[in-house]
C-alpha cells in the first residue's frame, strides 16, 4: 500500500508559477511510475504529466508541454509537480498517482494506476 498526500495547490494569477508536492509513505516511489492529474469542474479527470519508475521515460500532455515538469527526490519519497506560465485552464483539482506496473503507453491512463491522492485544488485567475 501506499500513501500519498498532495500539497502546495492555492490561487495564482495567469502566468504565475506554483510547485506542488505528492509525499508518499509505505513505499519507495522508486518502484512506481508516478503521474499528476486534473479534473476541472464537470469535466473527466485529465493526464498531466507522468515520470515512469526507476528513471524511465517522461510524458507530458500537450496541453502542458514546455510548462510543467515533474521530478522526484527518492530521499524524501516525494514527487514534485512544477508549473510555470499558468493559464486559466490550468484549474481544477490536482492527483498524484502512482502505478506498479504501467508500461510506457498507458502512462496516460488512469486506470494504469493503483494509488492516489486526495488532491489539492489549483486556481488561476486572469
Amino acid at each position: 500500500q501506499v500513501q500519498l498526500v498532495e500539497s502546495g495547490g492555492g490561487l495564482a494569477q495567469a502566468g504565475d508559477s506554483l510547485r506542488l508536492s505528492c509525499v508518499a509513505s509505505g513505499r519507495t516511489i522508486t518502484t512506481y511510475s508516478m503521474a499528476w492529474f486534473r479534473q476541472a469542474p464537470g469535466k473527466e479527470r485529465e493526464f498531466v504529466i507522468a515520470s515512469k519508475r526507476y528513471g524511465g521515460s517522461t510524458s507530458v500532455a500537450d496541453s502542458v508541454k514546455g510548462r510543467f515538469t515533474i521530478a522526484r527526490d527518492n530521499a524524501k519519497n516525494t514527487v514534485y509537480l512544477q508549473m510555470t506560465s499558468l493559464k486559466v485552464e490550468d484549474t481544477g483539482v490536482y492527483y498524484c498517482a502512482a502505478g506498479a506496473g504501467v508500461i510506457t503507453s498507458t502512462l496516460g491512463r488512469p486506470s494504469s494506476y493503483d494509488f492516489w491522492g486526495q488532491g489539492t485544488q489549483v486556481t488561476v485567475s486572469s
